[in-house]
């Protein structure tokens, strides 16, 4: 998508899509990669405290070693499902850490600002929620790019710190598969398959105390 006629955010928060068998294989460019990773950094914060980092992740050993585990967890998930729901789950593809080519973790540091951190007193998670502003700041970004992004959650987080050697009491909070595809799905996968339909916008609209009609 070209800087001089960009997509609007509207249209990018419709055609976000969860990416898993759509990538084409190709590495992102790193001057595409560059301007989604700044996107994402210059998402809101609680106190200002900017408090995730981004791990890039292209070794093929270290996506095959990820890409393992995530498997394994995925059978472990499809073992635990009643029949019927197994069979909708099947088809479902979770997969897209080695075409992608390219991972993205992004963390969260509790630590980062200090212990006195503006507007995390009382609701301490701000801070986590910052982190997940970065991750939707960086999904639309690459939408506009005509870049696709699949969150991966199929995993353990020690596994995952461990892998990366991430260091506490940093967590991780998203592993982002980031690549071209060769198209986006009109319909979510998840309603695809017939995994849970989008309920209406009306039914999670209350007014004044949750419940309360207009």
């Amino acid at each position: 998508m070209s800087t001089d006629n960009p997509m609007s955010v509207y249209t990018a928060i419709r055609s976000r899509r969860d990416v898993r068998s759509e990538f084409d294989g190709n590495v992102i460019e790193d001057a595409v990669l560059q301007r989604i990773l700044d996107a994402a950094h210059c998402a809101p914060s609680v106190g200002n405290t900017q408090p995730w980092d981004f791990v890039i992740v292209r070794s093929p050993d270290t996506l095959a070693e990820f890409d393992r585990h995530v498997g394994q967890e995925r059978a472990a998930f499809a073992q635990s499902l009643p029949a019927d729901r197994r069979k909708t789950f099947d088809p479902i593809r979770i997969e897209g850490i080695e075409t992608s080519r390219t991972g993205v973790v992004v963390t969260y540091d509790p630590d980062r600002g200090g212990q006195h951190i503006l507007g995390r007193a009382t609701v301490d998670d701000t801070g986590i929620f910052s982190a997940v502003l970065a991750v939707e700041n960086l999904w639309l970004a690459a939408i506009a790019e005509g870049i696709g992004v699949g969150w991966v959650s199929f995993y353990r987080e020690e596994f995952l710190t461990e892998l990366l050697a991430i260091p506490a009491p940093v967590r991780p909070v998203a592993w982002l598969c980031v690549g071209p595809v060769t198209e986006f799905q009109q319909v979510p996968d998840l309603e695809r398959f017939g995994w849970r339909e989008r309920r209406p916008l009306s039914s999670a609209m209350h007014y004044e105390k949750f419940g309360g009609t207009k």
